[in-house]
């Protein structure tokens, strides 16, 4: 079979298609035929090896998959051949076949499609465990979305518009704030045009902002943190600005704010219930049209490069699609 590997650290072209042999399962696992795989910006660091996981060489990226179980190995339970999955995992997805254990995947209704099951499990899951879980996001309060364009802000505004939040989409164009405010967001600011804080301060009449969600951190992070009413909460998602931000405290102590950090993939290892609860939310609410993922493009495995490159520029409105 095909895999998309990474043989040595760099950058999108130092990445290759290789023929490697059929995965086979192993005890508790199914091999999934992957039907699309989605890239993640994360998967432009971790070819870096600038991220948090340091997977051994060779590797293949993608942390997520939809696929059709093909086989399943001994004490697999709970699938059956021809299931449909969504498969998640921290890398690994970027091939025509994967070796995968059970508790990494989800079962997908028929009213959902793959481009939609796809991309759904780390940029949703992400941000409905930041909203629900972490900052406990309740109708009628205030989300302001940093990055709102991208795949994981994108997926926060939509979420808070569903929770029943008065979403404020802050991102660094014009039309990155209409994909934003198409999607549900009430409010927009483009914060490479007008003051953060400012903008955000004058959105809210002054009151602040209840929840603060950050994929961003740099410059942006303390205007943000600043912009907070009292009691207000702060989202960690991440750092796609490059430098990670150091914080005066005294700003959690003066609000009585919480920071919180959100570490999905932690998260869906320590509380795997309530990681599986979440997808099935998930994917309720797309069976049901409440939620549509949208997608930037569908690119085959081959041109990896230019998939990966719109990625790494932060050019993505939406999910990233790979066909193997």
């Amino acid at each position: 079979m095909k895999a998309l590997l990474c043989t040595r650290l760099g950058g999108p072209e130092d990445l290759a298609i290789v023929e490697v042999a059929d995965p086979v399962a192993g005890p508790g696992e199914a091999v999934v035929r992957v039907t699309l795989a989605a890239l993640n910006f994360f998967d432009t660091l971790i070819i870096a090896g600038r991220y948090q996981v340091k997977p051994d060489l060779p590797f293949s990226p993608g942390g997520e998959a939809v696929g059709i179980i093909e086989a399943l190995g001994e004490g697999a339970e709970g699938f059956e051949v021809g299931d449909r999955v969504i498969v998640h995992r921290t890398y690994g997805t970027c091939a025509e076949r994967i070796a995968v254990g059970t508790r990494h995947l989800t079962p997908v209704p028929d009213a959902v499609s793959d481009e939609q099951a796809a991309g759904l499990t780390i940029t949703y899951g992400t941000s409905l465990h930041a909203l629900r879980d972490r900052a406990k996001l309740q109708p009628g309060e205030t989300l302001a979305v940093l990055g709102a364009s991208g795949g994981v802000g994108l997926a926060a505004v939509e979420l808070g518009v569903i929770m029943g939040a008065k979403v404020i989409a802050c991102a660094s164009s014009p039309d990155k704030l209409a994909v934003a405010q198409a999607h549900g967001a009430e409010l927009g600011l483009d914060y490479s045009a007008d003051n953060l804080r400012e903008g955000l301060k004058k959105l809210t009449e002054g009151r602040g902002v209840d929840v603060i969600y950050d994929p961003i951190g740099g410059d942006y992070a303390e205007p943000a943190l600043r912009s907070l009413g009292w009691k207000g909460r702060y989202l960690v998602i991440g750092f796609a600005a490059g430098d990670i931000p150091r914080i005066p405290l005294n700003l959690a102590l003066l609000k009585g704010i919480d920071i919180q950090g959100v570490h999905w993939g932690v998260f869906v290892e320590r509380e795997p219930e309530a990681h599986r609860a979440n997808q099935e939310q998930l994917l309720a609410w797309v069976a049901e049209g409440r939620l549509k993922a949208k997608i930037h493009g569908t690119y085959p495995m081959i041109e990896y490069e230019n998939a990966l490159g719109i990625l790494k520029r932060r050019e993505a409105v939406g999910k990233v699609l790979l066909r193997p």
